[in-house]
């Protein structure tokens, strides 16, 4: 491969939801409003992240795992996924309440939509002083109770609810009820799925008046109606090298916390890695000794057989998530 570090076009998604903050967070001007998505690296289709520089400028995500295999993905990759790129990198604005959702596991969504179930994990990147989100049960209930709070508006108030702050993180896996609060701007990455069950949406209309679908039938096969004593997911991080924050069966995802000027080697590794940067600039030199500049918000993909891999901060201390499967 010529390149092992690939910037993408992200794709913004306009939703009901959705405000300003992702332009101001990327430091970028857009004509687009209530932006609540912007799909960083996907190769979802008709949402496919496509290459901004580079000797492969104007590819798809799809296109670049076909043409390199292993060489991008890795070997325990494309042994498990095939030439499927796995994972979908999203910031997420929400300036209103985002509704109250689920997301089938693999089994449910092969069956029903020949399709990856979905797992993920939010970062809170900021969020207002009041700001919180929910998910899991804080007490135990049963599908027919479930359908009677939602008809009663009432379903948010059984689930466990967290105040976020910056730096805070949550691991969400299929089938665990949730919904983000107004006024967080989050980093999710999640499996490679678009495949949500709304429960409730508050009966909020959409800009023709009409109330949004729900999905109550479909979400009642895919809910975990377990309850827990504390849903947030507890980290440590170390700085100057990378230190885990989530780890389950489908990604792993390291914090890098770096002063100005100071870099760390990433050891080769059998998977793509993604690093978001999200506070700060960070470069990036590849095998070769090209550069690439990451500046907060933005994103970068590195092929798998990428061995001497160098991350350093800029001018000002600076935090950056590694990804890999």
């Amino acid at each position: 491969m010529n390149q092992l570090v690939y910037i993408f076009e992200p794709v913004y998604k306009p939703t009901l939801w959705g405000g300003d903050r992702i332009a101001l967070y990327k430091n970028e001007t857009l004509r687009l409003r209530h932006i609540g998505e912007s799909w960083e690296i996907s190769a979802v289709p008709g949402s496919e992240s496509i290459g901004a520089e580079g000797p492969d400028k104007g590819l798809t995500l799809t296109e670049l795992c076909k043409k390199y295999g292993e060489e991008l993905l890795g070997h325990k990759c494309v042994e498990r996924y095939g030439l499927i790129f796995p994972l979908l990198v999203k910031i997420i604005d929400a300036k209103n309440d985002l509704s109250v959702q689920v997301h089938p596991d693999d089994n449910l969504a092969r069956k029903r939509h020949n399709s990856f179930g979905k797992t993920e994990m939010w970062y809170i990147v900021d969020s207002d002083p009041e700001a919180s989100i929910a998910f899991g049960f804080s007490r135990q209930i049963d599908f027919e109770q479930l359908s009677n709070l939602v008809e009663q508006g009432k379903l948010a108030d059984t689930l466990a609810k967290y105040d976020t702050r910056p730096g805070d993180c949550f691991l969400i896996p299929a089938g665990r009820v949730h919904t983000i609060g107004a006024g967080n701007l989050i980093i999710e990455i999640q499996r490679n799925s678009d495949i949500t069950y709304r429960i409730d949406d508050f009966n909020r209309r959409d800009a023709n008046g009409n109330l949004r679908e729900l999905h109550l039938q479909l979400a009642k096969d895919a809910i975990d109606y377990s309850v827990k004593d504390n849903f947030r997911t507890p980290y440590a991080g170390t700085p100057g090298t990378p230190a885990p924050i989530v780890e389950c069966d489908y990604f792993k995802t390291d914090i890098l916390e770096l002063a100005a000027g100071t870099g760390t080697e990433l050891g080769h590794i059998d998977s793509f890695r993604i690093i978001v940067c999200i506070e700060g600039a960070v470069t990036i030199t590849d095998d070769f000794g090209n550069t690439t500049e990451l500046t907060q918000g933005h994103s970068a993909l590195i092929a798998a057989c990428s061995k001497n891999i160098r991350v350093t901060a800029k001018d000002s201390d600076s935090k950056a998530l590694l990804c890999n499967i």
